[in-house]
């Protein structure tokens, strides 16, 4: 069988998801080109960084702790945040490019500038993000991936949660919220699995610097409700 493989020899890795939504409209593509690689974390792709060379963050962020959104959606959550934290610096991952455009309009509009973005794989991040160097993470409403064949598709996997303990400092905090009663099993089993301490939930009440997202009020709107829990890196 033949693997495919990157230039610099690690295998290529299967993402599966939407990159792209309805058409940006104009303001979206100008913010998109002008505005996206200010706001990166550093080199990540393999083309910009094919050696994976671990990322500069102190040179990046001074010595400010940084947090991680992975899948921001949006951007409401991470904004809120930023603003909240301003002594923070956050970095959100997101490879669905519609979503990048949304959180690019809503910096501008808060005026906030503790925030770094990858717009893609949360995976290509983890390989260059330095050891022991994310402060929290946040996973709030992921790809529910329903179909019990694509389970392994979903974050709370071995393969993600390994990248993710390898980034984050000893107590670090690793929040994630869903309103998919399957997924709440999936985490709960898969977390502590990986190696992570269970600290609070499934509880249906949010952290006190919570903000609901848009797809948390569809998942209201639908009947849906949320689950709220809270991991701990020993």
């Amino acid at each position: 069988m033949t693997h495919r493989t990157h230039p610099d020899g690690t295998p290529w890795r299967n993402f599966y998801g939407r990159i792209r939504g309805k058409t940006l409209n104009a303001a979206q593509v100008v913010r998109l080109e002008t505005d996206l690689a200010d706001l990166s974390p550093g080199p990540v792709s393999r083309e910009d960084n094919p050696d994976r060379r671990p990322l500069d963050l102190v040179a990046r962020f001074g010595d400010r702790p940084i947090w991680l959104e992975i899948g921001f959606g949006g951007g409401e959550h991470m904004v809120h945040m930023a603003k909240s934290w301003p002594d923070m610096s956050i970095i959100g991952a997101e490879p669905f490019l519609n979503g990048v455009a949304m959180l690019l309009g809503k910096i501008e509009s808060a005026g906030v500038t503790n925030l770094a973005i990858h717009p893609g794989d949360v995976r290509d991040l983890f390989d260059v993000l330095p050891e022991a160097s994310i402060a929290k993470a946040f996973l709030n409403y992921p790809d529910p991936w329903p179909k019990s064949r694509h389970h392994r598709r979903r974050f709370v996997t071995p393969g993600y949660l390994a990248g993710l303990r390898r980034v984050l400092a000893p107590g670090a905090e690793f929040r994630v919220a869903t309103d998919i009663p399957d997924y709440v099993r999936q985490t709960m089993e898969e977390v502590p699995k990986a190696g992570f301490t269970v600290e609070a939930g499934p509880t249906d009440q949010p952290w006190a610097d919570w903000i609901s997202t848009r797809y948390e009020q569809k998942a209201l709107r639908e009947g849906r409700h949320p689950h709220y829990m809270t991991f701990r890196q020993p």
